[in-house]
């Protein structure tokens, strides 16, 4: 089959299991190997670090170094161990490697796990039981969830859907698509290297000590990374809103108050075309933050605020699914013209 055909079909059929099945708990997940893989070398880098003396500038830097090391040996290792995992199956039998295409690109999304998610928390939450829903929620989320009110619980799951719908959707189709139109490479290995950027930041992504030095350049990569697919998704929801120019201007004063680069837009790109706030107090491990406010509060926040969330993020992904299908498309008619 030709490449570009090929790795079209790899993108829906990954987009059907990924709608269809999702990540079931009970199965290994690609994410739980990285995870296991970064923990193990960040036990290393704090077990070497407490064998040699160090002053506290070299340890700062020590820490810099050896979690660049980390970061970057995860990604690319993660990108070239799924490349050899494809080409091996594929050489191993005709149409395995398109089977462990399809299946390591589904892990990579996380559509249908976002929406799980969001059901977990609100399901408890519709029937008044805020004790059961806070305890769930906190499985999702970094913030304090003990004393969360029902409104903070419902910002809580919408904030944590937008959010995530750039690093867990959005940005992994991105790159996906981009190894499409590499020659040779295909769709899986630019995806499950961003994912590995995405688990890196995820777990020791941090701006407390240690990890502030530990984790820089994961948490620096990871923001480079996403940057650009964030910015795709911002200008795309922006179509859905009532009057894009305004919603714009709206997203231009208010995103860049948050400190995260790449969240703050996603989130009050979402917030503008719902027509409602996002931001405010939190705490984490105690500690008080007051997030910037996103968007401006033109209606209360509901659960069919989440719901309608959670369909933008399915029907723009959709969108951006056939574009890139479109394209390969085209590709392979151009291909075709070339070679005849």
């Amino acid at each position: 089959m030709a490449p570009s055909l090929n790795n079209g079909y790899i993108l829906c059929w990954a987009a059907l299991l990924d709608f269809w099945l999702g990540d079931p708990w009970s199965w290994l997940h690609p994410v739980q190997v990285m995870g296991a893989a970064i923990a193990a070398g960040q036990q290393f880098i704090f077990g070497l670090g407490q064998r040699i003396p160090m002053s506290a500038t070299t340890q700062r830097l020590y820490f810099r170094i050896s979690g660049g090391l980390l970061a970057w040996g995860i990604i690319l290792g993660t990108g070239g161990v799924s490349w050899l995992l494809v080409a091996g199956g594929e050489r191993l039998w005709p149409g395995l490697g398109f089977v462990i295409s399809v299946i390591l690109l589904a892990s990579c999304w996380a559509g249908r796990s976002l929406r799980a998610a969001a059901v977990d928390v609100l399901t408890p939450w519709q029937q008044g039981d805020l004790i059961t829903a806070r305890d769930r929620l906190s499985r999702y989320v970094g913030r304090d969830t003990a004393n969360l009110g029902a409104g903070e619980i419902l910002r809580a799951v919408l904030e944590t859907v937008t959010e995530n719908a750039t690093d867990g959707v959005f940005a992994p189709l991105f790159y996906a698509g981009l190894g499409c139109l590499i020659p040779g490479l295909g769709p899986v290995p630019l995806a499950m290297a961003y994912k590995a950027a995405s688990t890196l930041d995820s777990m020791i992504g941090y701006r407390r000590f240690p990890y502030a030095d530990l984790g820089w350049v994961a948490a620096k990569t990871e923001d480079v990374l996403t940057w650009f697919p964030c910015r795709l998704v911002v200008l795309s929801l922006l179509l859905w809103a009532q009057n894009p120019r305004q919603a714009w201007e709206i997203c231009c004063r208010d995103a860049p108050l948050d400190p995260s680069p790449n969240a703050g837009w996603s989130e009050c790109a979402y917030a503008v075309v719902l027509g409602v706030q996002m931001g405010g107090e939190n705490y984490y491990q105690g500690e008080r933050k007051v997030k910037p406010l996103l968007g401006e509060p033109k209606q209360p926040m509901t659960v069919g605020t989440i719901e309608q969330a959670l369909n933008l993020t399915r029907w723009l992904s959709l969108a951006w699914l056939l574009l890139l299908v479109g394209i390969l498309g085209l590709r392979h008619l151009f291909e075709l013209n070339v070679s005849g």
